[in-house]
C-alpha cells in the first residue's frame, strides 16, 4: 500500500462533463482529506474513501472527510489553467499522517481531484498541523492543467 502523488484519473473527464466547479464562493466545496501508509492512493483513485484515514491519537482536531478548503477561483499562467486553495490547519492536533486526498464534497459520490503524498509519516503532538499549497503557477500548482 502507498500513496502516489497524482491527479486522480477520474477527475480528467469530470472536469469534461461538468462535475468539478473551482469557482471561489459560487463554485463545489472541496476537502482535503488525511491518510495513513495503509492507505492506497494514485492516479486509479476515484473518491473519498474513509479507509486508512487517519484518527486523533488525542483531543479531536481532526474529523472524518478532512476539512473543506477555501478555492481560489481558477486562472491562467501563461498557457496553464491552475487552480490554488488557502493554507488549511487543525490545531491543537495529535496524529501522523502520510498524505490526503483532494476531493469534491458536493457532487454525488465525493469524485476525487488529486492524491498528494508526503513523502513519509508526518506527526504532530499537541500542536498545529499545516498544509501549505504551493504558488498558484504553471510549474508549481497543486492542480494544473497544461
Amino acid at each position: 500500500m502507498a500513496i502516489t502523488s497524482a491527479i486522480c484519473n477520474s477527475f480528467k473527464t469530470e472536469i469534461l462533463t461538468a462535475v468539478h466547479n473551482f469557482t471561489a464562493t459560487t463554485g463545489n466545496t472541496f476537502n482535503l482529506a488525511l491518510y495513513t501508509s495503509s492507505a492506497t492512493l494514485s492516479a486509479s483513485t476515484t473518491a473519498y474513501s474513509s479507509s486508512n484515514e487517519i484518527t486523533n491519537s488525542s483531543g479531536s482536531a481532526y474529523s472524518a472527510k478532512g476539512k473543506a478548503l477555501t478555492s481560489v477561483t481558477p486562472a491562467l499562467d501563461s498557457t496553464t489553467a491552475v487552480c490554488d486553495f488557502a493554507d488549511v490547519s487543525w490545531t491543537s492536533a495529535s496524529f501522523t499522517a502520510n498524505g490526503c486526498l483532494i476531493f469534491n464534497d458536493t457532487a454525488t459520490g465525493d469524485p476525487a481531484v488529486c492524491a498528494v503524498a508526503f513523502g513519509g509519516d508526518k506527526t504532530v503532538s499537541s500542536g498545529t498541523f499545516t498544509i501549505q499549497f504551493p504558488a498558484a503557477a504553471a510549474t508549481t500548482a497543486i492542480v494544473r492543467i497544461a
